[in-house]
């Protein structure tokens, strides 16, 4: 176990503490101060001279990576999750489902309740399940032989989970005013995605307590003019956090500057809606039974239609920084304390301050990540640092 970093210039993600001192015991941290001149590292502390210290990120929509996927079922499909996620400085993640059969999705969440504790490296704080409450007009890569409105003998099921903390519908469809309501009496919280709702739909979505957006402007009734759609609706509303994929092919780069122009940094999300070859090279994979192919980085399946990503977290970061201008202060806020603050783990997660998480990403002067730290414990270093 780690039990200090020192001369660590420290993003809490809001603001720098220059060469300071974290000090963790329990895997939680324990003290945050300047670092003496003459402190040098120890058998249990790290020297982060000369690097970046922030707040593990956090990845709330995450399908797969490395040849695996949530919907494998496994133990081992999410423990390589949880590694890979470590290496590019995730330190809490929640494995994303995928529209399919009843049987096929509570296998999948039932596999994640056994195993979310017993994983290598990141947490595996939850379960976010994106569809099959969503509309075919905007499918995506999603299975339309599986899509249903909401039934309450498979809902109930999952509110028997406790781990199930996310779920992206679409509100237009018929019922889901008294899904929406039920979910929330399980603290469960909603999603708007792949969605042909109007902007009044929205708001009515919001006003009942749907507070997220499922990667913007993709899989979902785009902005007009006259009818600002479920993009505009999104844009326009206060209440809504708006996750977004930076991957230079989900968002064009000023599409990007227009949603942080709109929503703000508080009300931005990076995620990632990482597929299973994430990790791998170009070629040829399965997502929910439906081939997808890999070139230079993106996943089609055979419309065309995009089928996620194979971003990672630390390369959104990058990305909205080259995108924007944005400096480093201004982006972290978007993959720790935003979505910590979204999925209510914000009490001990998603800042660098005493009583929280000792869960930490280093980071060199090119934002590349160096390190990784879950409760403590170095879960990934880079051999430079050996």
């Amino acid at each position: 176990m780690i039990k200090k970093i020192i001369h660590a210039n420290i993003y809490t993600p809001d603001e720098l503490l220059s060469d300071h001192t974290i000090e963790i015991e329990n895997g939680i941290i324990q003290g945050i101060y300047p670092t003496p001149i003459a402190e040098a590292a120890s058998h249990s502390s790290i020297d982060a001279k000369g690097c970046i210290v922030t707040p593990g990120l956090m990845d709330i929509h995450i399908h797969g990576c490395m040849g695996c996927d949530t919907m494998d079922a496994s133990r081992n499909a999410l423990n390589t999750m949880s590694t890979f996620l470590a290496a590019h400085g995730v330190t809490s993640f929640f494995a994303t489902t995928l529209t399919n059969s009843q049987e096929n999705i509570a296998t999948a969440l039932e596999n994640i309740t056994q195993h979310h504790s017993h994983l290598d490296g990141a947490h595996l704080l939850g379960a976010h399940v994106e569809g099959p409450y969503i509309n075919i007009e905007f499918k995506g890569a999603q299975n339309p032989a599986f899509f249903r409105p909401p039934l309450q003998s498979e809902y109930e099921t999952w509110f028997a989970n406790e781990l199930v903390k996310l779920i992206t519908i679409a509100p237009e469809l018929p019922g889901m005013d008294e899904f929406i309501r039920a979910c929330l009496d399980h603290h469960i919280e909603l999603s708007i995605g792949h969605s042909s709702a109007s902007s009044d739909q929205v708001r009515h979505a919001a006003d009942l307590g749907v507070r997220q957006a499922t990667h913007l402007f993709n899989g979902m009734r785009g902005l007009h003019h006259r009818e600002p759609g479920t993009v505009g609706g999104i844009l326009a509303d206060e209440r809504i956090a708006a996750q977004i994929i930076v991957d230079g092919i989900h968002l064009h780069p000023t599409i990007v500057k227009l949603i942080l122009a709109c929503k703000g940094i508080d009300h931005t999300i990076l995620i990632s809606d990482a597929m299973r070859a994430t990790g791998l090279s170009n070629g040829q994979y399965d997502l929910g039974g439906q081939e997808v192919t890999v070139t230079d980085g993106a996943a089609r399946i055979a419309n065309g239609s995009l089928a996620g990503s194979t971003l990672t977290l630390d390369v959104a970061l990058r990305n909205v920084m080259q995108f924007t201008g944005l400096k480093i202060e201004q982006v972290l806020p978007m993959a720790t304390r935003v979505p910590a603050q979204a999925m209510h783990f914000s009490q001990n997660k998603g800042y660098i301050r005493t009583g929280y998480d000792a869960d930490l990403t280093i980071f060199d002067n090119d934002f590349q990540v160096i390190s990784t730290i879950v409760s403590g414990s170095q879960i990934y270093r880079q051999k430079t640092m050996e």
